[in-house]
């Protein structure tokens, strides 16, 4: 996803504006400058658009910014050895590690995800990205074994033993976290936080393809994103009007390993620990928390069409997903066309 190189309403197919918007939300800020600030995070980089105070520099919120940004790496990167994440995944059985007060939000949000879907969204999949080449450890040479891809799903999310008193986490042992899925969409939501804190009321913040929107462009207009269309799709364009709302897409083109000239996607079954089939393209989700959007979009790529489009319907969720064959959207995209 990405801004587009116009503003005008332009030539798309779908156009889609947050129902029932708050008239304080679509205020513009008066005197306010305008600028565009970018930088690298996560293995990936982030770009900032605002309208900001005239008294608030872009040193100051460069540097908040990528303050937050690091404190996310340090909690939730397994490419960091020293991180918490990293630690826990090595750490001996019956050990406990405290956790920072982000981590164990992201980590219970990412569970509350898996005991809805009944799994589908899974934060132990650690083992299973490594095996297949999307953790810390080079990628295979060969394509994995069923029998070795099960053998990684011994324990699950039912496993994981949180306390929200102490944020202590236990290792049963051999429990592998992956927060992949989510820490992304939780990044831009702290550094939106981060923004509001200085000053920064009004503002587009994308890291890795995630958006939110806070408030409006100068001229009053709000936020414009335009949905990447997947390869060899003929999907409709789309253009959304992001304000006090972020969107989150997963795409089964993104980040693919390949080994005995055989391709697979990124996105893991969490019953099996296998790749998903390719038959869905990506899915993209609204949600006024960029956290909830990003792990909503991998959990409904992993339920497939039908399945996904009922949890979406279920919990009014707005989001379309583009096969091989269709797009389909749920009710609550659909009332944001225009």
């Amino acid at each position: 996803m990405h801004p587009p190189a116009d503003t005008d309403g332009g030539e798309v197919a779908e156009l889609l504006l947050p129902p029932n918007l708050d008239p304080d939300r679509v205020r513009p800020l008066q005197n306010g400058r305008t600028l565009t600030l970018s930088g690298e995070t996560m293995g990936t980089g982030w770009n900032l658009s605002a309208v900001v105070p005239p008294e608030i520099d872009d040193t100051q919120i460069v540097q908040a910014l990528e303050q937050r940004f690091a404190m996310v790496i340090a909690q939730m990167s397994q490419w960091e050895p020293e991180s918490e994440i990293s630690r826990f995944n090595r750490a001996a059985p019956g050990s406990s590690l405290p956790l920072s007060r982000p981590f164990a939000h992201v980590l219970d949000s990412a569970l509350v995800l898996a005991q809805v879907s009944d799994g589908a969204f899974d934060p132990t999949l650690g083992a299973a990205s490594d095996l297949w080449g999307f953790g810390a450890v080079p990628a295979p040479a060969a394509m994995p074994g069923r029998e070795t891809a099960k053998a990684t799903r011994k324990l699950n999310w039912r496993d994981v033993a949180l306390s929200h008193n102490d944020c202590t986490l236990v290792q049963p042992g051999g429990l592998q976290l992956d927060l992949s899925g989510i820490a992304k969409g939780f990044a831009v939501d702290f550094g939106i936080d981060t923004l509001e804190q200085i000053g920064v009321r009004h503002a587009l913040l994308e890291i890795g393809g995630e958006l939110r929107g806070i408030g409006v462009q100068a001229d009053g207009q709000p936020w414009w994103v335009d949905l990447d269309i997947p390869p060899d799709s003929d999907s409709p364009t789309a253009r959304i009007g992001l304000c006090g709302w972020a969107i989150a897409t997963s795409g089964n083109y993104r980040r693919r390993r390949e080994a005995d000239a055989r391709s697979w996607s990124h996105s893991l079954d969490p019953q099996t620990g296998i790749p998903v089939a390719d038959d869905v393209l990506s899915v993209s989700v609204l949600h006024t928390g960029c956290m909830q959007a990003d792990g909503l979009a991998t959990l409904l790529l992993i339920l497939g069409p039908e399945r996904a489009m009922h949890f979406a319907d279920t919990h009014g969720i707005p989001a379309r997903m583009v096969t091989d064959k269709a797009t389909i959207a749920s009710r609550a995209w659909k009332a944001w066309l225009h």
